[in-house]
């Protein structure tokens, strides 16, 4: 037999919850990770559980029970859906199944029933341990000041990773992405979550827009009303969607620890933060590290960017940047303003358009960085970016733009290692809870 099965179960009433997990717990071949969730947040949690199996209770008006279902099957393969409901018609059944659930399991329980859904179960998790399942990693390029040119340089590592990568502009109120790829969107991550219910392949491509082979945009809504309906959830949901086809997702937050913010950290394998050596970065960048310390984001997770290096600097920041970062990793950009305008003007990333200038060199070597930490964690896609030669693992602070692949974090699943079986993790909403709490 294998490990034990891992369940979410969705949308049941006190009886039915308490059925099923009691129908779990005297198994002994199952763990319920989470129960009770509502159709609005199961979508989110199954994606980021990635539960063996899930049981997605239908009620008398079953339409968006189903609608997720037909999601899940599409953008969560590796978990087997089970519908159920409590005294439910033929046509109930066949509907759940033509929705893409793997079983059916009437309500209340029957024993021998149960058991030979379980067998299924195992069954379809043995078949997905042998089937190799594409997570790309997800990349957060982060500053809380804005200024420090964290859109250029999310723009020009997106192009530089040289490997199926989506570039998604969650700077809801102020994204302008497009202009640094001369791009002119239609559609933007508002469409896509209009469209979540019946996402496909070919859907989805239609959505996003294609810069080149390797590379697709997916802005932020042009109209501010669509801005504002944007929540927290439906960027978790986005960016689990993206990194399913993808090997990497490369995220332009906004410059505030707002809902949508802290959501992408959470999901987030790295965090790029972007500052410039002047005292009130230098200043503002400690007090982002000391937040995603509170926050409980490992450290090995955190690359720091200092934008427009010069050598004059050096006396003025190095040893403020060592006092903030010790011995993390950080990347020097050097500054050369009338290349990077140009290249802004021209809506042409400057990796692309003069690859041999200083920041595009240094920029290459932060993606070649990216790369290796993704193969050290994933062993997924490796890009042209892996193709530039390297320097040696040191975490130190370095004079030239530090190559060392990031220490793999702590992570179960994509997760953090805090997000153990039958331990329910902190979400975003519990993070600032807790920081509300402790001021």
């Amino acid at each position: 037999m294998l490990q034990q099965l891992t369940f979410v179960v969705s949308g049941a009433d006190a009886e039915s919850h308490h059925s099923i997990e009691s129908a779990l717990t005297k198994s002994g071949r199952a763990i319920l990770l989470k129960a009770g969730l509502n159709s609005a947040q199961v979508r989110s949690e199954i994606l980021r559980l990635r539960p063996a199996a899930a049981i997605i209770v239908l009620s008398d008006v079953p339409d968006i029970e189903l609608a997720v279902i037909r999601e899940l099957s599409s953008s969560c393969p590796e978990t087997m859906l089970i519908g159920a409901a409590v005294n439910a018609s033929p046509d109930l059944i066949l509907n759940s199944l033509r929705s893409g659930a793997s079983e059916f399991l009437r309500l209340p329980i029957l024993a021998e029933e149960f058991e030979t859904v379980l067998d299924h179960a195992e069954e379809y998790a043995a078949r997905q341990s042998t089937m190799p399942h594409k997570r790309g990693r997800v990349i957060a390029v982060f500053s809380n000041k804005g200024g420090c040119g964290t859109s250029f340089i999310a723009a020009n590592l997106a192009v530089a990773l040289g490997a199926p990568t989506v570039l998604m502009d969650l700077n809801l109120q102020a994204g302008d992405l497009g202009f640094f790829f001369q791009a002119e969107p239609k559609f933007s991550i508002a469409n896509l979550i209009e469209n979540q219910t019946r996402m496909d392949d070919e859907l989805l491509g239609a959505l996003l827009t294609r810069y080149s082979p390797n590379l697709s945009l997916l802005p932020a809504p042009s109209d501010v009303d669509a801005a504002l309906d944007v929540r927290a959830e439906h960027v978790v949901a986005a960016i689990e969607l993206l990194r399913n086809g993808h090997d990497y997702v490369v995220l332009d937050l906004a410059h505030t620890f707002d809902e949508i913010t802290l959501a992408a950290l959470d999901h987030a394998d790295e965090i790029l933060l972007v500052m410039t050596l002047d005292i009130m970065t230098v200043r503002n960048a400690q007090r982002v590290l000391s937040t995603l310390d509170r926050l409980d984001y490992p450290r090995e997770r955190v690359r720091a960017i200092v934008n427009r290096w010069s050598k004059s600097d050096l006396d003025v920041g190095q040893a403020q940047i060592e006092r903030v970062f010790g011995k993390h990793a950080v990347t020097l950009v050097p500054s050369d303003y009338r290349a990077v305008v140009n290249s802004i003007n021209l809506g042409q990333p400057l990796v692309e358009s003069r690859k041999s200038a200083p920041v595009a060199v240094a920029i290459k070597r932060l993606a070649a960085a990216v790369v290796a930490a993704s193969n050290d964690s994933h062993g997924i896609g490796v890009g042209a970016a892996a193709h530039v030669t390297s320097v040696p693992r040191d975490a130190s602070f370095m004079l030239v733009p530090a190559d060392g692949a990031l220490g793999k974090a702590a992570r179960v699943n994509g997760q953090h290692a805090d997000h153990a079986v039958g331990v329910a993790p902190r979400t975003w909403k519990g993070r600032i809870s807790s920081m509300l709490r402790t001021g």
